[in-house]
């Protein structure tokens, strides 16, 4: 089952997402510092990605964009030397589903198979949902690409200028 998603070209600037790693549970999450226009319309809450394997991507979701990812169970991660968002995206937002969300509704679960790549020094990730295809990769912030396929569904995440992950200090291993 896909998740169906429609981009809206937007001009001006973009707003910034903060990535932040909890050291003891391995979640990364990332915040858009822009708040959603108050009463448009689309879904409020949250749409669980699941993987097959147990992997778990959360994305929080204000009037039917996205402002926030959260990366809670990683499938396996693959190194992939030299990799690097997509260069050529258009600016703006993604909707997810596209109408207003009902008042008991406050979370959408997807079952999808999930893949992640990364770069070597782990700063770019790109989370595939579903097979591999053809798709439209919007900067909705700067560090978050979305890419849509032409099917009008969400195809992936590019996650970019991740910082590292908190070193453990030594007396603690």
């Amino acid at each position: 089952m896909g998740l169906a998603a429609r981009i809206v070209e937007k001009k001006g600037r973009l707003p910034h997402i903060a990535w932040r790693w909890d050291a003891e549970t391995d979640i990364l999450t990332g915040a858009v510092k822009r708040p959603a226009a108050k009463g448009a319309p689309g879904l409020t809450g949250s749409v669980e990605l699941e993987g097959g394997d147990g992997s778990f991507v959360l994305l929080d979701v204000a009037a039917g964009t996205i402002r926030g990812v959260e990366v809670v169970v990683w499938p396996d991660v693959r190194t992939v030397p030299g990799l690097d968002a997509p260069v050529e995206a258009v600016n703006g937002e993604v909707e997810l589903p596209g109408r207003r969300s009902q008042p008991s509704v406050a979370a959408v679960e997807v079952d999808a198979s999930l893949a992640i790549d990364t770069n070597t020094s782990e700063s770019v990730f790109h989370v595939r949902v579903g097979p591999t295809r053809p798709a439209q990769p919007v900067r909705v912030a700067d560090g978050l690409l979305v890419e849509v396929d032409e099917q009008q569904e969400l195809a992936g995440l590019w996650l970019t200028e991740v910082p590292p992950f908190p070193a453990t200090p030594e007396d603690e291993l």
